[in-house]
């Protein structure tokens, strides 16, 4: 499987633009797409799946053309939006049956067996009779990534998938894209939060104000931190003077003050600095102040 994106750009129709000239090759495995809210990610997403059409530019995915073949591709396709909604009247199995039938699942038999193994999966079997309006925000979230995944697609795009689930719900969704991952398959992961990317993304993009601005893998942006990333033990005054001057990471209260993470290319006249290993989460906030400002 592969998708190819070539000088693919978006702008509606209040001449705003949303995407601009992205070029990325996506192949099996899971992909994270990574950008701060606004950066066009929704946007990219709702192109790929064949919701909306590109101003310019070409998708090949997998040997179809996303303009001249949509019903083949969106056979492929298993979907979760940012903004997930269902039918208020059915129960939660009904409305899992009802998105199977959608993706080709014919036989009733096979259907229920499906059902159920997702709603396993996703921690709701013991939630299968509630009226599907009637689930918590989180619940419904992991409803919709079981909607997504029960047709066996080849290709997975979930938008801001752990929105809205505790920590115990998001490794659980992180632990089935991995196994997934393992298949034939494409994953595309879009989100605002770093950690959905290092925890399971071997390659990633960096979008920012509709462009692309870093490509590679997490180890590869972790490089360009490093020796960039810095801790100190320090008062209230000088965390005012910090925070004026750099991008603080982290702030913990300490005994005489606060240890303060922070990252920039120097350290001025700060006494009692330290230099430390670099994570995804200091190397974005690197990235972002230093070159993503595009």
């Amino acid at each position: 499987m592969k998708i190819q994106i070539q000088n693919l750009s978006k702008i509606y129709s209040n001449h705003k633009k949303a995407l601009s000239d992205i070029n990325l090759d996506i192949e099996n495995g899971m992909f994270g797409l990574l950008g701060p809210n606004g950066a066009g990610k929704s946007s990219l997403m709702r192109i790929l799946v064949t919701i909306m059409k590109p101003s310019t530019g070409k998708v090949n995915v997998n040997g179809y053309d996303l303009l001249k073949d949509r019903g083949e591709i969106r056979k492929m396709l298993g979907y979760l939006p940012q903004d997930f909604r269902f039918f208020s009247k059915l129960k939660t199995w009904e409305f899992l049956d009802y998105a199977a039938g959608l993706a080709g699942i014919r036989s009733q038999k096979l259907r229920s067996v499906k059902v159920d193994e997702w709603l396993d999966k996703v921690g709701l079997f013991d939630s299968r009779d509630r009226d599907a309006n009637h689930l918590s925000g989180g619940m419904k979230r992991r409803l919709g990534i079981a909607q997504a995944l029960i047709g066996d697609p080849q290709i997975i795009v979930v938008d801001e998938p752990t929105t809205g689930l505790d920590p115990e719900e998001r490794i659980r969704f992180r632990n089935i894209l991995s196994e997934l991952s393992q298949k034939d398959v494409i994953i595309i992961l879009s989100t605002h939060i770093v950690g959905d990317i290092s925890s399971v993304c071997n390659n990633f993009a960096l979008l920012n104000n509709g462009k692309i601005c870093f490509n590679g893998a997490p180890e590869d942006l972790v490089n360009l931190a490093r020796g960039h990333v810095w801790q100190i033990s320090t008062s209230g005054v000088e965390y005012d003077l910090i925070k004026a001057k750099y991008a603080v990471i982290s702030t913990i209260p300490a005994e005489d003050g606060w240890e303060i993470q922070f990252v920039g290319n120097d350290v001025g006249d700060l006494k009692n600095t330290i230099e430390i290993e670099p994570n995804l989460e200091h190397a974005y906030v690197y990235f972002m102040e230093t070159q993503g400002g595009t």
